[in-house]
């Protein structure tokens, strides 16, 4: 019996060393309630089989940079969660986003065996979000945060506030959260010298500054509670 479940743990962790830059075998025990000693066991038994895993001293384990495995099938309540988080995000608010979404979707909805496509689209006709039943689109400039977040990337923005006040400022982007699927931007103002919360769809223009700026090294959750100290 100990086969069955060692064979759906090394799947796993192949998937989880796909999808992440770095994994450490803590992680990987946490995750999987076995020893350290185990997760070792495993790591060989990958690298005996030819999977190309790189162990970084002191750091954890990769895969090889370019290697990928032919994708892990979904479940059918993964693949019913991914319809239902399509659905919400074609609601959404921000254009970029949805294209996004959309055309990430449809090479996922490819890797669904025949009787999965067939729900999927049952699926598809019986799910609604009642917000945004118009479908308007109001902002065009989510993508190109994220990018310019994960890249710690300087952005050169032009912003009308919600009492109608142009500005004109450079701001070092943070974090983003969504309300009513509007998204809001948490940055580090340089013109305020401060954080500030910004609504996107409020964004006149975003140009690039080929600057970057250091990582602020705080959390999300970090920044709420400085946020709630200063108010």
């Amino acid at each position: 019996m100990e086969e069955k479940p060692r064979l759906a743990r090394l799947t796993a962790i192949l998937t989880q060393l796909q999808s992440s830059r770095i994994v450490t075998a803590t992680q990987l025990a946490n995750k999987h309630t076995v020893s350290i000693r185990t997760i070792y066991r495993d790591i060989r038994t990958l690298e005996k089989s030819g999977v190309p895993i790189v162990t970084e001293e002191g750091k954890g384990y990769s895969m090889m940079e370019g290697y990928k495995l032919p994708p892990v099938m979904f479940t059918e309540d993964e693949a019913n969660a991914l319809i239902t988080a399509e659905q919400l995000i074609l609601k959404n608010k921000d254009a970029s986003f949805v294209q996004n979404y959309s055309e990430a979707i449809v090479k996922i909805k490819a890797l669904l065996k025949g009787s999965q496509k067939d729900k999927a689209s049952l699926l598809t006709e019986r799910i609604y979000f009642s917000n945004n039943y118009s479908n308007q689109k109001t902002s065009n400039y989510l993508m190109r945060i994220q990018a310019a977040i994960t890249n710690f990337e300087v952005l050169h923005m032009e912003y009308l506030s919600i009492d109608n006040k142009h500005s004109i400022r450079n701001i070092e982007p943070f974090a983003l959260y969504s309300t009513q699927e509007n998204w809001l931007l948490i940055a580090y103002c340089r013109l305020r010298k401060a954080f500030r919360v910004f609504r996107i769809d409020h964004i006149q223009k975003i140009t690039a500054t080929l600057k970057h700026f250091e990582s602020h090294n705080m959390t999300l959750e970090e920044y709420y509670k400085s946020y709630e100290r200063d108010h």
